[in-house]
């Protein structure tokens, strides 16, 4: 069955990477040297070599490009659903708290001839969040029961607008010379039910603790708890009184 070419993303390989590949299979040359020329990751390679090969160990570029097309159609029907030896065995690991990541190492190791049985991490991912692989909660160890927002190649904005990082801290604070430059951080109780802070001289190490009753949001805590408390002893050439300058809070 031919299929029709249709560019999709810089990521995927094009039937001319393919026609490189084999050329340079025939010619003896490294996978990586292979990735170089056409501009891809030496794993990208690797993987087109084991997936598009032939039974007998050959590399046909023309016949693994179909095949690529053939697995890139949309929408079929998930390998989890079709298949109930494969559903059972990802349901009976995830019961004795494995993780996905375990699981489809698991099927490669376990069942190496059988690519029915076969699964990779987003597979199971998907089935357990679809609902194939019974009640989802509890099901992960992390406790989520929903998928996480997936954007490819886009970072993740910062939570906190116009946060200053640790590494812009000014060059005395780092040498430790200076007191009254306090370090804060958080510990949270079990369940999240309680917190308390900890300040902590960067240079004399002497400990403060914090009792947060009412939470301990990073708004709250920066703007209502930091400037109630007292000022704080502070030895330079002697004992004198100073506002603690915060150096770093948990973000």
């Amino acid at each position: 069955m031919i299929i029709p070419d249709t560019s999709v993303a810089p990521r995927f390989l094009t039937q001319d990477d393919r026609i490189a590949i084999a050329d340079g299979l025939r010619a003896e040359k490294a996978p990586a040297a292979i990735a170089a020329a056409i501009g891809k990751s030496t794993s990208t390679v690797y993987r087109e070599i084991g997936r598009g090969g032939k039974g007998d160990g050959s590399y046909d570029p023309w016949w693994a490009h179909n095949q690529a097309l053939l697995r890139r159609q949309r929408p079929k029907t998930e390998k989890i659903r079709e298949h109930a030896p494969l559903r059972s065995v990802v349901r009976d690991k995830l019961d004795k708290g494995w993780s996905p990541q375990q699981i489809s190492r698991y099927l490669r190791r376990q069942y190496p001839d059988q690519p029915r049985m076969h699964a990779c991490p987003e597979t199971i991912y998907r089935g357990l969040f679809a609902g194939l692989l019974g009640r989802r909660q509890g099901r992960l160890r992390t406790g989520r029961t929903r998928r996480r927002r997936q954007r490819r190649g886009v970072p993740s904005p910062n939570k906190i607008k116009n946060m200053t990082l640790i590494h812009n801290r000014p060059t005395i604070v780092n040498e430790r010379t200076r007191p009254g430059d306090w370090e804060g951080d958080l510990t949270i109780g079990r369940g999240q039910r309680s917190a308390i802070g900890t300040l902590v001289d960067r240079a004399t190490r002497f400990v403060r603790l914090i009792h947060l009753p009412d939470g301990w949001k990073a708004h709250r805590t920066a703007h209502e708890e930091m400037p109630a408390l007292p000022v704080c002893l502070a030895v330079e050439g002697g004992l004198t009184l100073r506002q603690p300058r915060l150096s770093r809070w948990p973000r």
